[in-house]
């Protein structure tokens, strides 16, 4: 972050500077655990915890004010009427700041894909110049004002992921950090029921490609209609990407390795080059694809970033995060969130990895509106189209899944080594697979955020004493999670957008 004077940051987000209070800030937290000296400590109510209530703990900690919504309490105090809007005005003060000294400002949406996609391009740019694009999914009125402000005068890219539930809010994100370069990867079915229909989410998504100026880069991916649609509402410089011929930027030959690495040519401003995933699942070509040409229009030659994707690592935790245990079970932990299409694209992961037996451990998929029972009911017959031997449904939610399963052929039951079974909750779904799991299983774990089905994969590494285990090809190794827990903030406040 960038060095401010208090009276600088009060001016920001427009509080009274307390009397004779003086400093500089050089850091912004919303979570007491984290403070450190020269902090500024941001009070959030959240669901579960109100940061008021650390207000001493930062204090020992360093802090050197609070930005609050009511007075008092051991540090000086920046009255806000709103703690995030105002987080959101400091950070677009900075923002500012530093667009004005060369920051190049890339922002992300879509419905999913989100999070791999600025992890790839955030590797792929650090190639070029110092860049920021922390791991985890930071995609909110609180995320995405943290990563502008973990920006400092030597950053020359600064990779924004942008969530939303509904229309106004990207618009609103743009106005913390507009972004020079939009990407927008896909409208699908997340949070479809608060949007009531692809049509609103794809507003929504939009408002991306809106805020980009003239002189920007709007990257659209020409193999979703809804998203190829959006060229029209820029004044923005489009760049299409895709598997058609027609498309800007383009794989062509694509392959998947043994542990299931999409290998493909890069074809872009008339040169091609060899690309060589390192994540895992088909469906990552498209993301690598929109990092691309994001990448090349910030002034990368293709085959800087042809290497530079070939290079990139999996970043953020419980996104197609492989681990093999030491008894021959390979757990793949995309427990991160989950939605229709999401589901469908992990499952042709899970299909194209070998294993003796292929096993999906799935929860419900949230916020799908009135679409919900039948969304759940496709994806059993999904999962089982996908070469699912086993599938285990966790909880009331999941229970669609059996019946399409069922219907699909699956045998229905507890006792059988293949076929469908519906268990109540996450604990009964570890009991189940410590007695049927054999070396060989590769298991993926997949449901929405709310269902929190990471427990069940880390439950299956520490019952086999594997501590995490060794990351197989293609699996994660570093941590991410949405947003710090406890202290001042709530959860997963910091990335809870579509």
């Amino acid at each position: 972050m960038i060095t401010l004077t208090l009276a600088e940051v009060a001016e920001a987000v427009g509080a009274a500077l307390p009397h004779a209070a003086e400093g500089t800030v050089t850091g912004v937290t919303l979570d007491s655990r984290t403070v450190g000296a020269g902090d500024l400590f941001v009070a959030v109510a959240g669901e579960r915890v109100d940061g008021h209530d650390f207000l001493d703990a930062a204090a020992a900690a360093g802090a050197v004010a609070a930005l609050t919504t009511r007075p008092g309490g051991p540090l000086p105090a920046l009255v806000v009427d709103d703690a995030v809007v105002a987080l959101g005005r400091l950070a677009a003060a900075v923002h500012a700041r530093l667009a004005g000294g060369g920051l190049l400002t890339l922002g992300i949406t879509g419905s999913s894909g989100k999070t791999s996609t600025k992890d790839l391009l955030g590797q792929v740019l650090a190639a070029a110049g110092p860049t920021v694009s922390p791991p985890g999914s930071f995609n909110n009125d609180i995320g995405l004002p943290l990563t502008v402000l973990s920006a400092d005068e030597d950053t020359r890219h600064l990779v924004l992921e942008m969530g939303a539930r509904g229309v106004g809010h990207i618009a609103r994100l743009c106005a913390v950090a507009r972004p020079d370069v939009g990407v927008v990867l896909n409208v699908g079915s997340a949070h479809l029921g608060e949007f009531g229909s692809a049509d609103g989410i794809a507003l929504a998504k939009g408002e991306l490609v809106e805020a980009l100026p003239e002189s920007g880069t709007a990257v659209l991916n020409a193999d979703d209609p809804r998203v190829a649609g959006m060229a029209p509402r820029t004044r923005a410089r489009v760049v299409t990407t895709g598997r058609s011929e027609g498309a800007d930027v383009r794989a062509t030959g694509v392959t998947l390795d043994d542990a299931a690495r999409a290998r493909f040519t890069l074809v872009a401003a008339g040169e091609e080059h060899p690309v060589a995933l390192q994540v895992v699942g088909e469906h990552q070509v498209s993301n690598a694809l929109s990092a691309a040409a994001a990448a090349l229009a910030a002034g990368m030659t293709p085959a800087t970033v042809a290497e530079a994707l070939s290079a990139a690592q999996p970043r953020s935790r419980w996104r197609m995060e492989v681990t093999r245990r030491a008894d021959g079970v390979t757990v793949v932990n995309d427990a991160y969130n989950a939605n229709p299409e999401s589901m469908r694209a992990a499952l042709a992961a899970l299909a194209g990895l070998p294993a003796t037996r292929r096993v999906a451990v799935l929860g419900g998929m949230a916020e799908l509106g009135p679409d919900a029972d039948a969304e759940h009911e496709r994806l059993g017959r999904d999962a089982v189209g996908a070469g699912v031997d086993l599938l285990v449904a966790v909880g009331p939610d999941a229970v669609g899944m059996v019946a399409g399963a069922a219907a699909a052929g699956a045998r229905h039951g507890e006792g059988h080594a293949t076929g469908v079974v519906s268990v109540p909750d996450r604990a009964a779904a570890l009991d189940l697979l410590s007695e049927v799991l054999v070396p060989g299983d590769v298991v993926l774990v997949k449901a929405s955020r709310s269902h929190g089905l990471e427990v069940v994969a880390d439950g299956l590494l520490a019952a086999a004493g594997a501590g995490g285990g060794a990351p197989a090809d293609g699996g994660a190794a570093a941590d991410g999670g949405a947003a710090a827990d406890g202290g001042a903030a709530d959860g997963d406040r910091a990335g809870a957008g579509a």
